[in-house]
């Protein structure tokens, strides 16, 4: 019966620990995406010059971060900001915006 018990509190520790680190990474990604200029034509659930962050998300969700970050480095109205952006940035970005 104490096994169970830490077997329990070690998984709802171990879920609260990936939650809080999702959370950082969501905020540091955020930050980056603004810093970036993402969000001046963006914005996370509505669509402003462009697409929601959500609606992109859905629409590469099974071809992944991969295809997103090829889309984005295609379109000239994208050039700016992915020169003016760390590659590490722009794949924290792109990841973040295809967990959504």
């Amino acid at each position: 019966m104490k096994r169970a018990a830490v077997v329990i509190a070690a998984g709802i520790a171990a879920a609260l620990f990936q939650s809080t680190a999702y959370s950082q990474d969501a905020k540091k990604a955020e930050a980056l995406a603004k810093q970036s200029g993402c969000l001046n034509c963006h914005a996370v659930d509505t669509k402003k010059a462009g697409p929601s962050f959500k609606d992109i998300a859905a629409k590469n969700k099974a071809a992944g971060a991969a295809k997103l970050m090829a889309s984005l480095k295609g379109k000239p109205v994208h050039q700016a900001a992915i020169k003016a952006t760390k590659d590490a940035d722009m794949k924290t970005i792109v990841n973040w915006i295809v967990s959504m």
